[in-house]
């Protein structure tokens, strides 16, 4: 049960619609873009899966209505502004994309970038990663956090909430840190925003709200025009990180500046014990304690089953 009483079937039941594949297709309307091959296998993330009849009978349908959502959002922004008597500044559209580790943001996020492209040729669209604000390795170590990388309190939130106050507030540049994977810590880069029209926020805690009782917190959700949950059945997620883990042991971890090199050379026994403890030490945790709990204040979830392939969508009721 949540705080307000309600089983998760009842807030399921009551709050959302529910579409299988054939219904969901049919809301593509004659929206067509065409995806080659190689566009597809850009996409993907290490090791997750999608086809072409997936974008179209699914992605279609979610691209069309965020869509209609940026065009009712920029509508609205223009009339409210005309009312108020002042000069518009260009707001962008926030879309947040959450989900545990290893189900499919990253790949998500750059599909829904590419569809969104091809409708709006002339727009600017970027991805955030909320990797980009985690704390140093140096401060994670220091606050004896490192084996909370990926929790709520490893991250610098302060920083990625100045980051969304300028973004909606219209400034036309902005900078943000740069996280690499494979030296598993912060670099001493910078990302630049320049001009958004639409930014894709991708992240495991962006739907949060873990309140410390202040009247006058804000949420990185507090900053979204929309939020899509991707989720699977919690055996599924583990099943495929611990496939993404073999497959960085044979790409990312064997090059000479990994943060994993020392892990390359297991064996497979060693591998699957390993990455099964990561996951329920580290990222299956932080999935029950904090990452489903955001579920249901997504306006859209995706339902995947145990193939990486999308069985329903879910809906928020407007």
């Amino acid at each position: 049960m949540n705080r307000t009483g309600l089983s998760s079937r009842k807030i399921s039941s009551n709050l959302y619609l529910r579409f299988d594949r054939d219904e969901w297709a049919k809301r593509r309307g004659n929206l067509n873009v065409t995806l080659s091959k190689n566009d597809i296998r850009k996409i993907l993330a290490l090791n997750d899966k999608i086809t072409a009849s997936e974008i179209r009978d699914f992605y279609f349908p979610i691209t069309r209505f965020l869509q209609l959502s940026i065009n009712n959002n920029r509508n609205l922004y223009t009339e409210r502004n005309s009312f108020i008597g002042i000069n518009p500044k260009k707001v962008p559209f926030i879309i947040g994309v959450t989900g545990s580790v290893a189900v499919g943001k990253s790949t998500t996020s750059r599909l829904l970038k590419t569809l969104l492209e091809r409708i709006n040729p002339d727009y600017k669209i970027y991805i955030v990663s909320t990797d980009n604000f985690l704390k140093k390795n140096s401060k994670l170590l220091k606050e004896n956090l490192m084996e909370r990388k990926g929790f709520p309190e490893s991250y610098e939130t302060q920083e990625l909430i100045n980051f969304l106050v300028d973004i909606k507030s219209g400034i036309s540049h902005t900078e943000i840190p740069v996280y690499s994977h494979l030296k598993y810590d912060i670099l001493n880069e910078k990302q630049e925003i320049v001009d958004p029209d639409i930014l894709i926020i991708e992240g495991l805690n962006i739907l949060q709200v873990n309140s410390l009782g202040r009247q006058d917190e804000i949420y990185v959700s507090d900053f979204l025009d929309f939020s899509i949950f991707i989720d699977a059945d919690v055996q599924y997620i583990k099943q495929w990180f611990i496939e993404r883990f073999f497959m960085l042991m044979d790409t990312a971890f064997r090059e000479k500046d990994s943060y994993f090199r020392k892990y390359s050379e297991l064996t497979r026994e060693e591998a699957i014990e390993l990455s099964s403890s990561i996951w329920d030490n580290i990222n299956g945790k932080n999935y029950s304690e904090n990452i489903i709990k955001t579920r249901y204040r997504a306006e859209l979830i995706i339902e995947k089953g145990k193939n990486h392939n999308i069985e329903r969508i879910m809906m928020k009721k407007l």
